[in-house]
């Protein structure tokens, strides 16, 4: 190609995409319905409308339209931070002696720190917009609660945070971030929830869990006239809004008429890698191109590779609705790791069904190799990611290795989704040599498994 590739490729404000991608609407079999938890039978609006914005449950069952505009008022919000950067690895790529092409884009240049801000202003502006007095919701290793904080004090809600207790404890900062926007942040499990007391008494001295933290706010939500329930990943709605990623990197890869032939995620519940891979697997949906898509988990919370697909709870305490999806069971507390925000027992049905029907394959990393390749690309590329998407940056450096080894010219194309510097104990502890590779065993496994619903 004639035209030379910058460093950085950069999209004009009125790039901002106006509409999300519904990635639903072009797949031939379908997510299952989420389940009444009492009847078994599918969520029905009015169901779910007691528990999330109106405007988001249509979202939420929305299998048919494959574009949703985005409201003037939350593109106005997106011009703070958006276009985010599609950005040429040519430090990574001189540095590993590889024929590949090494692209990432970059989400982490926000005041939250992470992609989580591109659901959290949407699910904000819809509470507000319906009249609500504030929202409540769970967050793992802290960007989530991070980013809807900054956005309902934007909207002036209130907001209700239950934080997953080792990163209570392990992220102070993040904590602090959350209370300078307004939000009251509470360890989970907690003494403040009938669901939380629970949990502690069957589970004393527990670490916590996302599905912990979720059983508590959707109690708060729904014992409390005028809140709702927000979510940061995971359903259908969080991944339509996180569609932005993935438009303005292909709009970005189209400038150059460059075509990825990989595409790289990390995935906890699978908000990033559903943003990031959303218009590429349109594409390959619709049988219009095709390509690689990997996703990315933490080998101790690994529940594509080692889960089992099946109806389950999306929460510890049993609660919340039933979603069919890869699972390592409701009741998996995962080992305390460093990457929190991937540290749920399931995954997108969205995702899930996508995986099962063939169309992107899955792998798990260590959390200390995740580590080694974090502080290799910070050392390189000048960026100190977050550990989630320490685990697409890992298997891109394994990817661009191979490169080498066949002498095959691959473009590579991974999500970084956000900055680091709030996990600097983490770093800590990994300098140290004090960071273990704690995989859950199959028997540990089978245990959670055996209890699905």
């Amino acid at each position: 190609m004639s035209k030379e590739i910058p460093y950085k490729i950069y999209l004009d404000e009125k790039d901002i995409p106006s509409s999300w991608y519904n990635m639903r609407a072009d797949m031939k079999n379908k997510p299952a319905p989420l389940l009444n938890p009492g009847t078994r039978q599918p969520m029905t609006a009015q169901e779910l409308s007691g528990v999330f914005c109106e405007e988001l449950v249509k979202q939420e069952l929305d299998e048919t339209t494959p574009y949703i505009e985005i409201p003037q008022e939350i593109r106005d919000f997106y011009k703070m931070y958006r276009p985010a950067p599609l950005v040429r690895a040519y430090c990574l790529e001189k540095k590993l002696g590889t024929p590949a092409k090494i692209y990432y884009k970059f989400e982490g240049n926000n005041t939250s720190g992470s992609h989580k801000l591109n659901s959290a202003i949407a699910q904000a502006y819809y509470a507000k917009k319906q009249g609500l007095k504030g929202v409540t919701t769970e967050t793992g290793a802290g960007q989530w609660g991070t980013a809807l904080s900054m956005a309902c004090a934007y909207f002036e809600l209130d907001c209700k945070v239950f934080m997953v207790k080792v990163s209570y404890e392990q992220k102070p900062f993040r904590r602090e971030v959350m209370r300078t926007y307004g939000a009251s942040v509470t360890p989970s499990p907690s003494e403040t929830t009938e669901v939380g007391r629970k949990i502690l008494a069957e589970h004393p001295g527990t670490t916590g869990s996302l599905g912990c933290a979720i059983s508590e706010a959707v109690e708060v939500a729904t014992h409390n006239e005028g809140y709702r329930y927000v979510l940061g990943s995971v359903l259908n709605q969080v991944l339509l809004h996180q569609s932005v990623i993935g438009l303005e990197a292909k709009a970005a890869f189209d400038k150059y008429g460059i075509r990825p032939d990989m595409i790289i995620g990390c995935a906890g519940g699978g908000s990033n890698l559903g943003g990031l891979i959303a218009p590429f697997m349109g594409e390959k949906l619709r049988g219009e191109a095709d390509y690689r898509i990997i996703a990315v988990e933490p080998a101790s919370c690994p529940s594509f590779t080692r889960g089992k697909y099946a109806y389950d709870f999306c929460d510890t305490g049993m609660i919340c609705p039933l979603a069919k999806m890869y699972t390592l069971g409701s009741g998996f507390i995962p080992a305390p790791n460093h990457a929190g925000g991937l540290r749920f027992h399931g995954m997108s049905t969205t995702l899930s069904q996508l995986y099962h029907d063939g169309y992107m394959e899955a792998v798990t990393a260590k959390q200390t190799d995740v580590f080694e390749a974090a502080e290799y690309f910070a050392r390189v590329e000048g960026i100190l990611p977050a550990p989630e998407s320490s685990h697409a940056i890992k298997v891109a450096i394994d990817e661009a290795k191979k490169c080498k080894e066949t002498g095959e010219e691959k473009t590579i194309l991974f999500g970084l989704t956000g900055t680091g510097y709030f996990d600097l104990v983490a770093y800590e502890k990994f300098n140290n040599g004090e960071m273990d590779d704690y995989i859950p065993t199959d028997a540990e496994l089978e245990e959670a498994l055996s209890r699905l619903p």
